[in-house]
């Protein structure tokens, strides 16, 4: 056996180990976002094309997926392609548009992910914006993994968290039972892309950058929703950091009933104990 394929082997029987360990703890984030930047940088860091680097982003999505769902992640929700990103050049959106397609292929045809884990795919976001061809790929996949109910994976493209915000409030102002009495939080959210889906818990951001970038925004806003802002390139970001973090997870839901330490009331409190 090569170094390679060892420090494959002995990866692979780490992440195998954390999953088992993570899957019986019960305090597996049910629902975790993920940004994943750095896809350019890395392309530009090893002397890529740019295309190259958003294929080997797509190489470590399925990776971490992978460790998520043998976890006991139920749904896991991905920002492939903003709205904004039709901005970047033609030559890059179409390859985008084109790995996206063939990615979305090789789910229904090769069942991965699919099959094995048993995951239900859904495209969400204003879809009317993608070319006729892809949007076959994606009603296909949609419809021959509609029945899977372990899993959800939900692929962002083309998306904003305010277009999802305004395509909530613009069903319900056309509904039958629309009255602003009636409107509350419960029914915006009722009416999200992500609605009848576990809340967010977890939000993971890769390349040191430390914003939302309008993903998620209505359903990061929850207080107990954790954010990890990781300063690795996404495609540097593996299985074994990803494992640490549903560790860090599980710990803190454990022994801190979910909640961050020294959250503001707490701190609050701990501060007029020492003034009082």
């Amino acid at each position: 056996m090569d170094e390679n394929n060892g420090y494959n082997y002995l990866a692979t029987c780490v992440k195998n180990l954390f999953s088992r360990t993570l899957s019986v703890s019960n305090c597996v984030p049910q629902h975790i976002g993920f940004i994943m930047d750095g896809n350019r940088r890395f392309a530009k860091k090893h002397s890529m094309e740019t295309k190259e680097g958003h294929e080997a982003g797509f190489r470590s999505m399925s990776k971490i997926l992978e460790l998520c769902y043998e976890a006991g992640v139920d749904t896991a929700t991905v920002f492939a392609f903003s709205i904004e990103n039709f901005k970047r050049s033609t030559y890059e959106v179409d390859a985008l548009m084109n790995l996206a397609k063939e990615r979305i292929r090789r789910i229904s045809e090769h069942g991965e992910l699919a099959q094995k884990y048993g995951v239900r795919v859904r495209v969400i976001g204003d879809i009317s914006l993608l070319d006729k061809e892809l949007l076959n790929e994606i009603r296909h996949t949609m419809e021959i993994t509609k029945n899977n109910t372990r899993a959800t994976l939900n692929i962002c493209m083309p998306y904003t968290g305010r277009e999802e915000i305004f395509h909530s409030m613009k069903t319900l102002l056309v509904s039958d039972d629309y009255h602003s009495r009636n409107i509350t939080e419960e029914t915006i959210d009722s009416h999200l892309y992500t609605a009848n889906l576990p809340p967010l818990d977890l939000l993971i951001r890769t390349s040191g950058v430390t914003r939302l970038s309008d993903f998620l925004l209505w359903q990061t806003c929850h207080k107990d929703v954790v954010i990890e802002f990781i300063d690795c390139l996404w495609p540097e970001f593996g299985p074994l950091r990803m494992a640490w973090i549903l560790l860090k997870f599980a710990f803190l839901k454990n022994f801190s009933s979910g909640r961050k330490p020294f959250e503001d009331d707490e701190f609050e409190n701990s501060v007029n104990k020492k003034t009082n």
